[in-house]
């Protein structure tokens, strides 16, 4: 698996030439986000969509 230095080196190189710093800070965020939902996933720390759906209603209220 590639470190984390590895697959953002990887990323940025993978924007366009003319990428803003604004834009690629907003790549970076999104696969931050992305590696946080994976891990969580992979550790149950997660709702069903019925699990859910309970939660919306009581907000609802």
């Amino acid at each position: 698996m590639p470190t984390i230095k590895r697959e953002v080196i990887s990323l940025v190189k993978r924007l366009p030439e003319n990428s803003t710093l604004e834009e690629i800070m907003e790549h970076l965020y999104v696969k931050q986000k992305i590696l946080k939902g994976q891990r969580q996933l992979e550790t149950g720390q997660f709702y069903t969509h019925e699990e859910a759906k309970k939660i919306m209603k009581k907000w609802l209220r």
